[in-house]
């Protein structure tokens, strides 16, 4: 790997196998006796910095640490991605489909950013409302599948909810996300009555954009998460901020600075056409009545 273009694929990699390292609980000196690597190498791979690692070399790494044959061909299609100013991940292309590498990324974050023009975002889904858009969009996957990747959203939650250092989660969510009906009447009002209420959570912020905001950018906007990952003692980033966009057949990472601050300025532009958070959970029960009624 090169220290030009996208430096997010090998932080990545780096992550994903510090994590794997460290649930084994072996040391860096111990998997560089197993592999035949130096230990300040794999120190600089685990740490996202560039090395001349092989892909021979993460073979043997992916063996030594028990990774699955999925995982371990996740970790050697991070390591080849190409060296571009932004990184489009498609999905089955080098990186198995099945294998998300923006939750991972997810995880990571400090804070989480996002506007959603139509869906509720996979961090704020009820499981009835998570089974019915995964159902809508794999229908030929068993209920026991199904039941098990329900399971793993609700479990990604937990960095939400939980008590030590929860993400602080920005959400701002046009009305059509509240009005498009995921499931039945049902299903979308205990969604609905559960944003209201999980809003009222310190680290989570939700405002809604109305109709009647009009197109307050001027031409349409898409989904997108801006990620954040703190600052370390010394005031500086611990790693980068980046933008993250999905569309159908893949996803964009963009990490240029002028990119950043461009989705920062649009997310402000929208900020303020949006309802205040009472406002907006004062419309969130409104529809959940009439859903209701």
């Amino acid at each position: 790997m090169t220290d030009t273009g996208s430096t997010l694929p090998r932080r990545q990699l780096g992550r994903y196998l510090r994590e794997a390292r460290t649930e084994l609980d072996m040391s860096l000196e111990r998997m560089a006796d197993l592999t035949d690597l130096s230990s300040s190498g794999l120190q600089r791979l685990e740490t996202g910095q560039p090395t001349r690692l092989k892909v021979r070399d993460l073979q043997a790494i992916c063996e030594v640490l028990g990774l699955s044959e999925e995982i371990a061909a996740a970790m050697i299609g991070l390591l080849r991605q190409s060296a571009e100013p932004n990184w489009w991940h498609e999905y089955g292309n080098l990186i198995p489909a099945t294998f998300d590498v923006y939750v991972g990324l997810e995880t990571a974050a400090q804070k989480l950013t996002t506007y959603q023009p139509s869906l509720v975002p996979g961090l704020l889904q009820t499981a009835d409302y998570a089974a019915a858009l995964i159902q809508a969009g794999t229908p030929e996957e068993s209920g026991a599948e199904l039941r098990r990747r329900v399971e793993l959203r609700m479990k990604r939650q937990t960095i939400v909810t939980r008590k030590r250092r929860p993400i602080v989660l920005e959400v701002l969510l046009h009305e059509c996300a509240l009005r498009s009906t995921v499931g039945d009447h049902r299903v979308m009002a205990a969604q609905l009555h559960y944003l209201a209420e999980i809003g009222k959570m310190l680290n989570v912020t939700i405002r809604v954009l109305p109709f009647g905001a009009g197109a307050p950018i001027g031409h349409p906007v898409g989904q997108y998460a801006i990620l954040e990952f703190g600052d370390a003692t010394d005031g500086r980033s611990v790693e980068p901020p980046v933008v993250y966009l999905e569309n159908f057949t893949g996803c964009m990472y963009l990490e240029k600075p002028q990119d950043i601050r461009r989705y920062d300025r649009v997310h402000d532009c929208l900020r303020r056409a949006s309802l205040d958070e009472a406002s907006s959970r004062s419309l969130l029960r409104q529809v959940a009545k009439e859903l209701q009624a």
